[in-house]
C-alpha cells in the first residue's frame, strides 16, 4: 500500500474532533503524545497535583494524529530546517516524534555510536558519525574556525583577570557575558557559581576541602539508597539517568550514569523540602561537560571515561556536585512541592508575552493553548530539552554572569526564545500542530551565532520591561 494510502486510512480511522472545550482539547492531545518527561514509560509513577496527570499514550490515536497532522505540514512551506519533522523522517511505523533529539535517535539507531558497547577513543582510526544535535562543540555546525585576534585578545583578558591576587568577580561577570572561551571555562564557571573564592591562594585548599566533603556525604548517606524510605527517590533517578541525552555516547557510559546516580541522589536527600525531580538529572550535564573538557582536549561526545585516573574522576563529579548545587539553590521553589516558582514563572512568560507580542499571545488564545503546556518544561529544564548541549553551555556563560543568576533573566530568554519562532506559529492553524512545534522547535543546527542573537534579544526585553511593572497589566 502506499504510504498516502496508509496514512489517510490511518488518518480517517483515528482522527481526533479539531475543537472542543478547553479542558478537553489538551487532554486529548496529552493521550496521544507524551510529554517531558515520557510519562507512561515509568511504570505506576505519580505526579504533582499541580497540574494533571497525562493518560496512558494510545497508540492507535498517536500514530493517527501525528500522520495527520505531518502529512498536512508536508503540503505546506517545509524549510530545510524543518524538513526533519515531516514525512520523509518518519520510521515506519508512525511512531510519534517527542523532541528533537528523538527525531535524530530515531534516524540513527543503527548507528554503532549511539547504543553498542563504547570503544577507547585512542582505538578508533576515524572518529565516529555522531548526530548534529550530539556534538558539544561550542562552536557554530561548520567547524571550529581559527582564533580571531579578537578572541586572543579576550582570552588573554580572562588569564589576567583569573591569574590575578583577588579575582574581580564584577570584571569578570562582564567580560563573561558575551560567552567564556573554553579554555578558561572551568575555572571561570568555579568562581562565577561561587564555589571557588576570589581569592587565588585560597582556591586549591578549597578545592580540596570541598571535594573531601562531597565524598564525606557518598560514605555518610550513598548505602541508605537500598532503604525503603529513599528506595523511590533512588528508583527515579535510576529511570532517568539513561535518558539523559540519550545521542550522546558520554551518557551512556555505565561509570557516568554511576556519577550522575550518586550526585542526584546525595543532592536529593540533603534537600528533602524539594527531594528529587524529573529534570533535575538534566542540568548535571553542562558541569559534567565543562569540567570533563579541562582533562580532555579533543571532542568529549564520544570520550571514555575509564581513561581518566580516578583522582581526576573524582574532582569532575565532586565540582559538578556543588556547582549544580549552587544553581539550584537559587532556583529551589522550581522544585519543591507543587512547584510554585515554574507555575509563576509560566505565568510571568504569558503576561510578558501578551505585552511584547499580542498577535503571537492572542493567536495561542484562539487555539486553546495554555502557557503551560509547552513552558512549563522550558522553565522546569532551563530550555536543556529544547537546545543542543553545546548552545546550553554557552547561555549558562551567561546566565552565570546575570547579577541573579538564572532565576531572573531565565525568563527574558524564553519570552525571546517563543518570539523568534513568530511566524512558525502564526502558521499553525490548529491545537495539535501548535502543541507539536513548541514541543520539537527546531534547534539541531543552533551555535554560538544565534544564542548570542538570542541573549540580545533577551537582555532588550529585560532593559525595556523589568523595571516597568506597569507593562505586565492588562
Amino acid at each position: 500500500m502506499p504510504l498516502s494510502s496508509f496514512i489517510k486510512d490511518r488518518s480517517k480511522a483515528g482522527a481526533l474532533p479539531m475543537k472542543s472545550k478547553k479542558a478537553s482539547s489538551f487532554h486529548e492531545f496529552a493521550r496521544s503524545t507524551s510529554d517531558a518527561w515520557d510519562i507512561g514509560d515509568d511504570e505506576d509513577e505519580d505526579f504533582s497535583s499541580s497540574s494533571s496527570s497525562l493518560q496512558t499514550l494510545n497508540s492507535k490515536v498517536a500514530k493517527a494524529t501525528a500522520a495527520q497532522v505531518l502529512e498536512n505540514h508536508s503540503k505546506l512551506r517545509v524549510k530545510p530546517e524543518r524538513a526533519q519533522s515531516t514525512l520523509g523522517d518518519m520510521p515506519t511505523n508512525c511512531k510519534v516524534i517527542k523532541s528533537s533529539s528523538e527525531a535524530q535517535l530515531s534516524r540513527t539507531s543503527e548507528e554503532a555510536c549511539v547504543r553498542t558497547p563504547l570503544q577507547k577513543q585512542q582505538s578508533l582510526p576515524l572518529r565516529p558519525v555522531i548526530p548534529l544535535v550530539a556534538r558539544i562543540s561550542d562552536q557554530n555546525a561548520s567547524g571550529a574556525p581559527p582564533m580571531t585576534v579578537r578572541e586572543k585578545t579576550r582570552l588573554e583578558k580572562f588569564r589576567q583577570l583569573l591569574s590575578s591576587h583577588n579575582t574581580d568577580l564584577d570584571e569578570l561577570r562582564k567580560c563573561s557575558w558575551p560567552g567564556v572561551p573554553r579554555e578558561v571555562r572551568p575555572v571561570t564557571w568555579r568562581l562565577l557559581s561561587g564555589y571557588l573564592p576570589a581569592n587565588s591562594e585560597r582556591r586549591k585548599l578549597t578545592l580540596q576541602r570541598k571535594r573531601e566533603e562531597y565524598f564525606g556525604f557518598i560514605q555518610q548517606y550513598y548505602d541508605s539508597r537500598n532503604e525503603e524510605h529513599h528506595q523511590d527517590t533512588y528508583r527515579q533517578i535510576h529511570i532517568d539517568i539513561p535518558r539523559t541525552n540519550p545521542l550522546i555516547p558520554l551518557f551512556q557510559q555505565p561509570l557516568v550514569q554511576e556519577i550522575f546516580e550518586r550526585i542526584l541522589f546525595i543532592w536529593a536527600i540533603r534537600h528533602p523540602a524539594s527531594g528529587y525531580v524529573q529534570g533535575i538529572n538534566d542540568l548535571v550535564t553542562p558541569f559534567f561537560v565543562v569540567f570533563l573538557s579541562e582533562h580532555v582536549e579533543e571532542d568529549v561526545e564520544n570520550f571514555d571515561v575509564t581513561n581518566l585516573s580516578q583522582d581526576v574522576l573524582r574532582s569532575i563529579e565532586a565540582d559538578s556536585f556543588w556547582c549544580m548545587s549552587k544553581l539550584l539553590d537559587g532556583i529551589q521553589d522550581n522544585y519543591t512541592f507543587a512547584q510554585p516558582g515554574i507555575q509563576k514563572k509560566v505565568k510571568a512568560l504569558e503576561e510578558l508575552v501578551s505585552r511584547i507580542d499580542e498577535q503571537v499571545h492572542n493567536h495561542f488564545r484562539k487555539y486553546e493553548v495554555e502557557y503551560l503546556q509547552f513552558a512549563f518544561r522550558w522553565m522546569n529544564n532551563l530550555l536543556m530539552r529544547e537546545l543542543p548541549l553545546r548552545c546550553t553551555i554557552r547561555l549558562w556563560d551567561t546566565y552565570q554572569s546575570e547579577p541573579e543568576g538564572f532565576s531572573h533573566f531565565h525568563l527574558y530568554v524564553c519570552a525571546a526564545f517563543l518570539i523568534k519562532w513568530r511566524k512558525e506559529i502564526l502558521d499553525e492553524e490548529d491545537f495539535q500542530g501548535l502543541l507539536m512545534l513548541l514541543q520539537n522547535l527546531p534547534t539541531i543546527h543552533w551555535g554560538n551565532e544565534e544564542i548570542g542573537l538570542l541573549l540580545a534579544e533577551a537582555y532588550r526585553l529585560k532593559y525595556m520591561f523589568a523595571d516597568a511593572p506597569n507593562h505586565y497589566r492588562r
